[in-house]
């Protein structure tokens, strides 16, 4: 019958479709995400339409203002900020995405692992845990950078292995919260009536976390992973602002603002563009963030 068809359709609605007809509603998410989509395009297909080398110097542009030539202005070389933003943006959204796998990978890990043990293994991750939280991660850094940079340098080559070391660096800060985070998922989903029924019916441990808990915890951990992107971002900008990220011939985000603290007043455009992408990017990602918080949370009526 037409009227019992369109409701087993409507009850056979999926938990992700429902999730994404939740998080349209939240407008600033939703606009926020075709943006970010929009910056991701710019700095991956860029590159083949705008052809105008990182480092081609132009002295007779130097610190030139936005034009049609430059649509950026350029820098105190006469190098095309457009161009030098476009490559950076890869590398500074790459190691957001790969800092935050690794805190995401390393946080459920052990998250899980102390949300279903008991007694001393459950103390000893927390207290591990704990000790990372009360770590000074600036300083931490910043003496990892010195001691690791040169050897990671020989053995991978200069982009990989600056890559690699920012990456490990900031991604083993941000792991602590988000083992926070599944553990008390797991604390409060192990006791639930359906893992209890899969127990019940003879499910391993290992199951019971793969098959039940754990996508049932996903909801918290995407949100806490677009949180990391954007702390991961603003890390690596910071450790390429004090000139302790990537060298100077590869222009991030934040070693774009490191070179241009000098030249303030005399080309304004130069620290501008890069600040205003690190802050488009971050802004964007914590309200796409915001948005999977509510569409992720059954409780919230949007």
């Amino acid at each position: 019958m037409p009227g019992r068809s369109s409701v087993s359709r409507g009850a056979s609605t999926s938990p992700w479709a429902e999730a994404w007809r939740r998080f349209q509603r939240h407008r600033l998410a939703y606009w926020s995400l075709w943006l970010l989509g929009l910056m991701v395009l710019a700095v991956l297909l860029g590159p083949l339409f705008y052809k105008v080398g990182i480092n081609d110097i132009d002295f007779k542009a130097r610190l030139a203002s936005p034009t049609a030539q430059h649509v950026f202005g350029t820098d105190d070389l006469g190098r095309d900020l457009l161009a030098r933003m476009l490559y950076g943006g890869r590398i500074s959204l790459a190691v957001g995405m790969a800092a935050m796998l690794m805190a995401i990978t390393v946080g459920v890990l052990i998250g899980s692992v102390a949300g279903m043990a008991r007694g001393w293994v459950d103390s000893l991750l927390m207290w591990l845990t704990d000790l990372f939280l009360s770590l000074p991660q600036l300083p931490l850094l910043l003496l990892l950078i010195f001691l690791f940079r040169e050897p990671l340098k020989a053995a991978f080559g200069l982009e990989a292995g600056v890559f690699i070391l920012i990456v490990v660096v900031i991604g083993g800060f941000r792991w602590m919260p988000v083992a926070r985070l599944v553990r008390a998922q797991f604390f409060s989903l192990r006791e639930k009536e359906f893992v209890e029924a899969a127990r019940a019916l003879g499910a391993s441990t290992a199951r019971q976390v793969l098959r039940h808990i754990l996508p049932n915890s996903l909801g918290p951990v995407i949100v806490a992973a677009t949180i990391d992107v954007a702390a991961a971002i603003i890390a690596e900008s910071t450790l390429s602002f004090l000139g302790l990220g990537f060298p100077p011939d590869i222009p991030t985000w934040g070693r774009i603002l490191y070179d241009s603290r000098d030249y303030m007043d005399l080309a304004l455009h130069w620290a501008l563009f890069p600040g205003l992408a690190i802050f488009f990017t971050v802004l964007t990602i914590n309200f796409i963030g915001d948005g999977l918080r509510d569409a992720l949370d059954p409780r919230r009526v949007l």
